[in-house]
Formats: C-alpha cells, sequence, structure tokens
C-alpha cells in the first residue's frame, strides 16, 4: 500500500508542509510501525514527494493511521486531502516499481531517486520498520531500476536536477565561460549543479555553509574558496548564479533583502536556482527587478521530458516494469498463504500421529519393519495432501479466491487463523520465519 503526494499531485508550497526532515524519518517509521493496520512501512521524503509505503494488514485502518499523524504532525486538513493518492495491492507494486526506475520523477529517469530510495529502505531497517515483505518489494524494485538501465537508454538519457539547473542557466546566460557561482549549502545536489557548471566554463565558486569545514571541504574539490555566512550578502552582490540547498527550516533570502541586493548591483541579472526542500527564497523574489528566481517548480516547467529519444526509451521501460511488477506480484501472493501452509501441514501431522499412536495401541506392538512401513506411508499421505492443498492456494490468480479458498482450509482443518500482530511486535520465532520467507521472494 502506498498513501503520499508527490510533484504531479500537489504544488511545491503544499509539498513543503508535509516534508519530513532526514533526522525526523527515524522517529515517524517508529510511531508509524505499531501504528494500527500497518505492519511494515517505509517513509520516502524529497523535494519532490512525501509518501509512506506499507505492508498493511488492514488497508483502511492503515490510511486512518496515516490521516492521523498527518493531523497530529502537520495539520493536515480533510480539504487537502485531495492532494494524496492511495494505491493497492498491483498497483502500489507497480507504482513503487516506476518510482524507482525514475519514470514518476520530476525529470524523467533521474538516478536520484533510486538513491532515496536505498537509503530510505535501509532507514526503516534501522528501526524495525520494514520487515520481510516490503524488504522484498523495494530489494526487486532496486534490482529491477538496474537492470532497466542496462537493457534500456534510459540511463544515457536521464535529466537530473543538476543537468536542469545547469540547462536553465545556460539558456539564460548563453554561455557560462567565466560566470561567478555562489553555492548556500553543501548538499549532494548543490555539489553536482555546481559541478556541472564548473565543468563547462563556469568561473570562480564560493560555498557558504553552516560548516564551516564542510564548506573548506566542498570549496576544495570544486577548485573554489569558502566563505562564512555572515559574507553571504557581499558574495550574493559578485555573483552570477546562486544555487541554494541549506536544509535550513527558515528562508534565508528574503524579499526585502533580495530588493536591497538588486539596487546595489544597479539590477544586473543575477540567477537564483532554490533547489532546497524547504525552500530557501522567498517566493515574493521573483518579483525582484534584476533577480530570476527558479525554485523546483519553476525547473520542472523549464525541462524539456518529452524528447522522441525519452518518450521511446521511457515506454520500453514501462513495458518491462508492468511485466514485472505483475510476475512479482504472483510470487508475494504465494508467500501470503505460508503460514497456512505451515499450519496445515502441522495440523495433519498432528491428526496421523494421534491416529498412528491409537492403531499402533490397539493392533501392536508391530515388527521394526512395520512400524516403519507405517510411519512411512503416513508421511507420503500428509506430503500429497499438503502439496496438493498448497498448489491450490498458491497458484489461485486473483487475491479474493485466494484468501476465501485460505479461510476454508482453515475452517475444515481447525487451524488457528495468523495471529496479526501489530508491527514491530513480532515475536523472534516469527521473525525468523520472515527471514526465510524474504529469501524465497527477493530474487
Amino acid at each position: 500500500m502506498v498513501i503520499g503526494l508527490n510533484h504531479r499531485t500537489a504544488p511545491l508550497a503544499t509539498r513543503e508542509r508535509f516534508w519530513i526532515s532526514e533526522s525526523r524519518r527515524y522517529e515517524v517509521s517508529q510511531q508509524l510501525k505499531s501504528a494500527e493496520g500497518i505492519e511494515e512501512v517505509v517513509v520516502l521524503s524529497t523535494c519532490c514527494r512525501t509518501e509512506f509505503l506499507m505492508w498493511a494488514s488492514e488497508p483502511t485502518l492503515a490510511a486512518n493511521s496515516v490521516l492521523h499523524f498527518l493531523g497530529t504532525e502537520h495539520g493536515l486538513k480533510l480539504s487537502e486531502w485531495e492532494h494524496f493518492y492511495r494505491l493497492l495491492d498491483e498497483s502500489a507494486l507497480t507504482y513503487i516499481f516506476r518510482l524507482t526506475c525514475g519514470l514518476d520523477s520530476l525529470t524523467l529517469c533521474e538516478q536520484q531517486v533510486t538513491s532515496s530510495v536505498r537509503a530510505a529502505l535501509e532507514q526503516a531497517r534501522t528501526v524495525g520498520a520494514a520487515g520481510p515483505f516490503l524488504s522484498a518489494v523495494l530489494e526487486k524494485a532496486l534490482s529491477l531500476s538496474e537492470q532497466i538501465r542496462q537493457e534500456t537508454a534510459i540511463g544515457e538519457l536521464a535529466v537530473s536536477i543538476p543537468t536542469a539547473a545547469f540547462d536553465l542557466a545556460k539558456h539564460i546566460f548563453g554561455s557560462l565561460q567565466g560566470r561567478r557561482v555562489l553555492l548556500l549549502g553543501t548538499g549532494k545536489m548543490s555539489e553536482l549543479s555546481a559541478r556541472r557548471m564548473v565543468e563547462n566554463g563556469a568561473g570562480s565558486v564560493v560555498v557558504i555553509d553552516q560548516s564551516a569545514t564542510r564548506a573548506h571541504d566542498l570549496a576544495e574539490k570544486l577548485g573554489g574558496t569558502a566563505a562564512t555566512l555572515a559574507d553571504r550578502w557581499k558574495c550574493m552582490l559578485r555573483a552570477d548564479i546562486v544555487i541554494s540547498a541549506t536544509g535550513c527550516p527558515h528562508v534565508v533570502l528574503t524579499r526585502e533583502e533580495a530588493e536591497r541586493i538588486a539596487i546595489e548591483r544597479n539590477r544586473v541579472a543575477l540567477v537564483i536556482l532554490d533547489i532546497g526542500m524547504p525552500r530557501d527564497v522567498e517566493p515574493d523574489v521573483r518579483r525582484v527587478d534584476g533577480i530570476l528566481l527558479y525554485d523546483l517548480d519553476g525547473l520542472e516547467r523549464e525541462v524539456k521530458n518529452n524528447t522522441a529519444e525519452r518518450t521511446a526509451a521511457a515506454a520500453e521501460a514501462e513495458k518491462i516494469v508492468a511485466a514485472e511488477a505483475q510476475a512479482f506480484r504472483g510470487k508475494l501472493q504465494a508467500e501470503i498463504v505460508v503460514p497456512t501452509i505451515v499450519a496445515l501441514r502441522h495440523r495433519l501431522d498432528q491428526i496421523c500421529r494421534q491416529e498412528l499412536e491409537s492403531f499402533i495401541e490397539e493392533r501392536g506392538p508391530f515388527t521394526r519393519e512395520q512400524d516403519q512401513s507405517l510411519h512411512a506411508i503416513t508421511a507420503q499421505v500428509i506430503q500429497k495432501i499438503a502439496s496438493s492443498l498448497a498448489r491450490e492456494l498458491k497458484d489461485v490468480p486473483e487475491k479474493e479466491e485466494q484468501e476465501q479458498m485460505t479461510a476454508a482450509v482453515t475452517r475444515l482443518f481447525h487451524l488457528e487463523p495468523p495471529k496479526r500482530a501489530l508491527a514491530g511486535t513480532r515475536s523472534e520465532k516469527a521473525n525468523e520465519r520472515s527471514k526465510d520467507h524474504a529469501i524465497a521472494i527477493n530474487y
């Protein structure tokens, strides 16, 4: 199950409200893993999306748990629920595969989202929120992403945020030769954006960060210089391009401050690329004469995703994703009935053992060979019945029919229904069995 919002369903201002910082994702994962209806959860939050990837025992209860969290922690109003989507079963699986492969990104086929999914999975594992099923799904998605990059032209045609930033700056200035770049923040996107510009002729690079050490280290890698926070206004007066992604919870440039900078620059064009989440620059700064402000939504409008080559490569990738999602769903569906099959086997063993003991007590004693033959034929009967029912349960194509058959077997053989503990509270034995299951489906 997937519940979330992204750049297709919500504007940047809305995405900003529901963005979850990296440090807080651990806390949120711990909070949700024991929430009603949720068995496993991975929290993914980037500049383009905030999503909750879940394995849910009760989808309605799980959705209510997420809704309650968003209402309590982020002030979600019912009127804003329209920005969120809820995907189940095959739709959710296909979406996760498309997402990880970069087919649902702000810039088509960009690779950063794959790294974000991998990091989110590791975060969830750290706090025990990602169990066997969700781990299997995301591991398969990551593997599929690599497969698609090898088998299609997507890797060569990918457009990243740094590429989009470079293309936009080049379009504005015509050439980046000698242009001065100011970097506010030392995150990966900032570094990649600046590096791309330097490789294409940009002149001096100045790096500013809350950590003087990080600023110095990145400046050295880019062949530039580091400056302090106190010097950022002076640096803006001399810069042609500002790339900002500080990670600060508040804006670092207001309209009033931008107006003063523009006046001191005599309205000479200053391009500001605000790729931070939350945003670093007040949106009204774009109204200041002499300053060209582009945030993530602005970059999306400038990026051309629909070239013939990209469209063809994406279509090819979509076919692979659809086929893999359908096949993997079958494996997951088969795996879900494993606890019932195991319980059935134990029940058959119990019945046969009791009947065999009664028979031996009544008709015995038997010779060693006779005793072994009785146990052997009993084991064969158990094996045939269990194997036949296991095939029937696993091979049912429709989930609803499979659930009905599982319920019928449970009732006919008086099996105990699998206990649904809250996520994160499973017994050690259950966790051990879950690990085995994950191995079985993660290929």
